[in-house]
This record gives structure tokens, sequence and C-alpha cells, in this order.
């Protein structure tokens, strides 16, 4: 199926790897033009030469930090009419609660929360003046059941849930739809860190953790960013304008919900 994306300007948040490389890559294979960011130079330069000879796409990097004002402002400088968004940034860290002082939960809440609403910010009236708009914030399945040792996860992303809820009902008439993706566990370097997180503190090996969550899951699986990939690519598809403001959860089954 040809999603309709050939010319299409498309950025991507923390492109260089995992679920962001993985939503980059497909929407090269779709023929969007890519603008893709990462905080790590070498990382996104690496990527970006894979993405092109996988694809033949058009691939332009900017090396910035998106939960600053300057690296936004940077971004868009360097694509200031995208079609499309997605929003991703590195997860805040595991732990317990009672360690986190007040500037952990600004920062957690600043990288998960704020930079999307004002990237969404910048970009959202443009779309719906060229009456084409698609926007993914990958956030997590924490959102629908929060993940006890990931309290900062849980209340950041929630609130930009929270956000996209509201906004997405009030720009769709212009054919610009925004809908989250929610991650399960997915093979990333996020899923390992938090793993050796837990392990230091379990007693028990990363890879014993990293091998129980696996038959734990109904999948007996992790996903792929290769898949996670795919799905994005079609929320950012023409075929797509009907569909907004919803919670897409990708797990292989984990989430045991029936709504």
């Amino acid at each position: 199926m040809d999603l309709g994306l050939k010319g299409r300007k498309a950025i991507v948040c923390a492109a260089s790897k995992g679920l962001g490389k993985g939503c980059a890559m497909s929407l090269a294979r779709e023929g969007a033009e890519l603008l893709i960011l990462a905080r790590g130079r070498d990382a996104l330069e690496a990527t970006a030469a894979e993405i092109r000879g996988a694809t033949g796409a058009r691939v332009a990097t900017l090396a910035c930090d998106i939960t600053t004002a300057e690296g936004r402002a940077a971004a868009l400088g360097a694509m200031p009419e995208p079609d499309i968004l997605v929003n991703n940034a590195g997860g805040p860290p595991a732990g317990d609660f009672r360690d986190w002082d007040e500037a952990a939960w600004h920062g957690a809440v600043n990288a998960n929360m704020v930079t999307p609403i004002m990237l969404m910010r910048a970009v959202v009236d443009g779309m719906m003046a060229r009456r084409f708009g698609r926007i993914v914030n990958i956030t997590s399945t924490s959102v629908k059941a929060p993940i006890p040792h990931l309290g900062l996860s849980n209340g950041a992303r929630a609130g930009l849930t929270g956000f996209v809820a509201g906004l997405a009902r009030q720009v769709v008439h212009a054919n610009v739809t925004i809908n989250n993706l929610l991650p399960g566990p997915f093979d990333t370097d996020r899923l390992r860190s938090t793993f050796a997180a837990l392990a230091r503190k379990s007693g028990e090996s990363e890879q014993e953790l990293f091998e129980k969550r696996k038959q734990d899951n109904p999948a007996k699986r992790y996903g792929t960013a290769a898949e996670f990939g795919e799905f994005c690519a079609f929320l950012c598809s023409a075929q797509a304008s009907y569909y907004t403001g919803q919670n897409v959860v990708l797990d292989g089954g984990a989430y045991p919900g029936t709504l």
C-alpha cells in the first residue's frame, strides 16, 4: 500500500538509535524527506548514512538537545515547515520516588511533556494551513498501566497524554492528526539500561531479568524497532486521516486490559 508520503517532510527526534531510528527508516522507505535529531553527532551521522543507503531518501541531520529552547529553534530552522513530527526523548531514570528531588521532576516533565508540547505548538498552525499534518508522540505503556520503578515517566508522560487528548480534537478538521504510540518491551538500549538499574538493586543479573521479562510477555519475545517504525509510518499516512487522539499500545499483548 502506498502511504502517500512521497515528498513529505518529517522531523524525527531522538532518531540515532532505537525506536526513533526505526521510525525514521520506515518514513524514508515511504519517500519522506527527513531531518533526524539526536545529541550524539557520530551516531546520528552513522544512522543517516545507513538510512540513505537503504532507501535513497534525503536525510539531513542536526545534533542538538531538543529539550532546550535553543535545540528546538535550531531544528525548526533546519526544517521550518514539516508535514510530520515524531516526538521522542529518552525516558527518565528508573528508581524509587524517594530518590527524586524537585530537579529530577522538572527534568522529566521538561523532556517528556513540555518539549513535545512546545514542538507541537510551533508546527501545528502551519500544518493546518497546508491541510496536512501528522504528529506521533512516542510515550509508554506506563500511561495505561503505571510501572512502579518508572514513576518519573509515569507522571510526565501521563501529562502529555492528557494534553494531546484535547489538542487532537481541535485540529483534525484541518487534516492534522495527533496520536501517541505506547511501546511496551522493545529490545533497545533503554530497556537494557533499565534492567541494569534493577539488577543493581535486586541482586539478579541483568541477563536473568532480561530473559524473565521476555518469557512473561504473551508474545515470548521483545518488539523490534523496525516493526515499531512501520506502525509509526502508517499513523503518518494519508490513509490515517480519520484516526486521532488515540493511544496505541504496541507490547505483544502484555497490557492485560480489555479496553
